[in-house]
C-alpha cells in the first residue's frame, strides 16, 4: 500500500542552508468562525485584483486604530 514517492516541495541549497518556500509576510494567523454570507458580502465588494485577506486585514487595521484613538483622550485625563 505505501508508495516512496518524491518529495512534493521544492527546494534549493544555498552555500551550506537548506532554503525552502518563501520568506513569510505575516508572522502572526488567526482562525474565525465568520456569519453566514459574510464571506460572499465580502467577495462582492472586493476591488479586481484585490484578496479577500487584504480585506480583512485592513479592516482588522482601520477599527483598531479607530478604538486607539477613541482610548487615546481617555488615556491623557488620567
Amino acid at each position: 500500500m505505501y508508495k516512496e514517492s518524491a518529495a512534493l516541495t521544492q527546494y534549493c541549497v544555498h552555500g551550506n542552508r537548506l532554503v525552502m518556500g518563501r520568506r513569510k509576510l505575516w508572522h502572526e494567523s488567526v482562525n474565525l468562525t465568520l456569519p453566514l454570507g459574510a464571506k460572499a458580502r465580502m467577495d462582492s465588494v472586493l476591488n479586481e485584483g484585490e484578496d479577500r485577506l487584504d480585506l480583512i486585514r485592513e479592516a482588522i487595521e482601520r477599527e483598531v486604530k479607530r478604538r486607539e484613538r477613541k482610548r487615546l483622550p481617555q488615556d491623557k485625563e488620567s
